[in-house]
């Protein structure tokens, strides 16, 4: 093995022993809420989302209520851009419908992945 390949083997593990230190993960600050999930959520009604991972989206809705969303599979990039839209005729997205992940290419977003969304389970704070 040369000197070089040695360097390089050095250098990968020292970066895999080194990144669970610097990725540290937030708690989650919801637990399932009681209650049967839904399919569908008013779309007026989302105050904000919350991209958690690939494959989890929590919904933010007016009056604080929560609803998680898991996806069926996992989302390319959808965890490292934080982003994503929609496009429904309807005044509710559901369960059947497609979000598409946006990428930032410098000079603005770029349509990434189609991803199938899951239902939607109430989600409340969990006790501290």
């Amino acid at each position: 093995m040369s000197v070089r390949s040695v360097k390089f083997v050095l250098c990968a593990v020292l970066a895999a022993t080194t990144l669970p230190v610097l990725a540290k993960e937030k708690p989650d600050p919801y637990v399932p809420a009681s209650g049967a999930a839904v399919d569908c959520v008013q779309i007026q009604s989302i105050r904000s989302t919350n991209v958690r991972d690939d494959r989890t989206i929590d919904f933010i809705m007016n009056g604080n209520k929560v609803y998680r969303n898991s996806l069926p599979n996992s989302c390319p990039s959808l965890g490292f851009e934080k982003r994503f839209m929609y496009k429904t005729s309807l005044s509710q997205l559901c369960s059947v419908d497609i979000i598409t992940v946006l990428w930032n290419v410098g000079t603005g977003l770029q349509q990434g992945a189609g991803c199938g969304l899951g239902k939607f389970q109430p989600m409340e704070k969990a006790a501290k």
